[in-house]
């Protein structure tokens, strides 16, 4: 544990955005294993489910918790699966 002030204040703060940074993530990862699973199984709201995916990539993207090349690459697969599904 430090004894310097500001370092204690750091450790908190880290401690805060490694919080808020995994709620996030996991808000991210859900979204996309409802959107494959929505494909997957031809529901009838796989629209927004892709949609809803497509905003929380973006939201990650914005929160610096993705980078924007891994964003592109999640939602162009996405997207992928999205189309082969809609035209089958």
């Amino acid at each position: 544990m430090p004894n310097i002030k500001s370092a204690m204040k750091r450790v908190k703060v880290i401690k805060t955005k490694t919080l808020r940074n995994n709620i996030q993530k996991s808000i991210l990862k859900t979204s996309i294993r409802k959107c494959k699973e929505a494909i997957a199984t031809g529901a009838s709201n796989k629209e927004e489910a892709f949609k809803n995916a497509i905003k929380s990539i973006d939201k990650a993207v914005s929160k610096n918790i993705l980078h924007r090349n891994t964003a592109a690459r999640k939602k162009s697969k996405l997207a992928k699966e999205f189309n082969t599904s809609v035209n089958n």
